[in-house]
């Protein structure tokens, strides 16, 4: 079965748009990543500041070479300077990554 990685993102209420838009802008940068499955990002609705970055991989190892490989290089290069010479500054203040094997799942019936 799968895995799923849940990166839970502090993220102050004005950086809120700012995060949205990185994740816009970054759209296609892992969907192409072998073993790659599913991405959401989800937004607070009440009672948090932190939102989920939700992916799922057919197994660790797949996660793992996108780590080390394509997200890596570009959280390196990422973050393109304002200008100034200066990278952008980080939306969240804090982050987690939270890891889960799917033992049962469920799709709509047709």
């Amino acid at each position: 079965m799968s895995i799923v990685k849940i990166n839970a993102l502090t993220v102050p209420e004005e950086q809120r748009a700012t995060l949205e838009e990185r994740f816009a802008s970054r759209a296609g940068a892992v969907e192409g990543s072998d073993g790659f499955e599913w991405f959401e990002l989800l937004r607070p609705l009440e009672g948090t500041d932190r939102y989920l970055v939700y992916t799922r991989w057919r197994s660790e190892e797949d996660f793992q070479a996108w780590m080390e490989g394509p997200m890596k290089q570009a959280h390196q290069r990422g973050g393109q300077d304002s200008g100034d010479g200066e990278r952008p500054r980080p939306a969240a203040t804090g982050s987690e990554t939270w890891s889960f094997e799917v033992v049962q799942q469920a799709a709509p019936k047709k």
